[in-house]
């Protein structure tokens, strides 16, 4: 039997039918795409996540942001160095089943196999750093705002060539 994500089960009861109408809205958009100026095998390669995943270490992300305002999440972001394994992380997206990000943290932020990738000489390399915030925000426009110029700056920085986008 298939199993079912409920991704508006913590939503009250005006709050959900507007959020599953809301994500109706709208005629999908032109996706940007700029090819690669040089083969994979020698790019440089970077992770950024929306599963909300922080080192145990760092300061966790506010999820009490989320229960009082369901419209809204920390906008904040965490970065994840590369050699992170699932033991050091800790997952705090409230629409996914975490449980399964802690087992493997490759299921929302596949850093692992990306090293697995730069053995086999794949890509060129796993960037420094990779980067989560918590997606499933109604609102993103302080995220937008201020995080989002951050990480690309830091991403340059790095002189990261790809950037593989997990969304969950």
């Amino acid at each position: 039997m298939a199993k079912i994500v409920d991704s508006y089960r913590f939503l009250d009861g005006i709050s959900k039918p507007m959020m599953k109408r809301w994500a109706t809205l709208g005629a999908p958009g032109p996706i940007p795409w700029t090819p690669l100026a040089k083969p994979l095998s020698q790019c440089t390669v970077s992770v950024v996540s929306s599963a909300a995943v922080a080192m145990k270490t760092d300061r966790p992300f506010d999820q009490e942001i989320e229960w009082q305002d369901p419209w809204f999440s920390d906008p904040s972001y965490r970065v994840l160095p590369e050699a992170t394994v699932t033991d050091d992380v800790r997952v705090y997206h409230l629409h996914i089943n975490t449980s399964y990000a802690q087992q493997d943290l490759n299921c929302v932020m596949p850093v692992e196999r990306l090293r697995q990738l730069e053995a086999l000489g794949e890509i060129g390399r796993s960037a420094p750093s990779h980067y989560s915030y918590m997606g499933y925000t109604v609102r993103p426009e302080a995220l937008l705002r201020d995080a989002v110029p951050r990480i690309t700056g830091q991403l340059r920085q790095e002189q990261v060539d790809v950037v593989l986008l997990v969304p969950v």
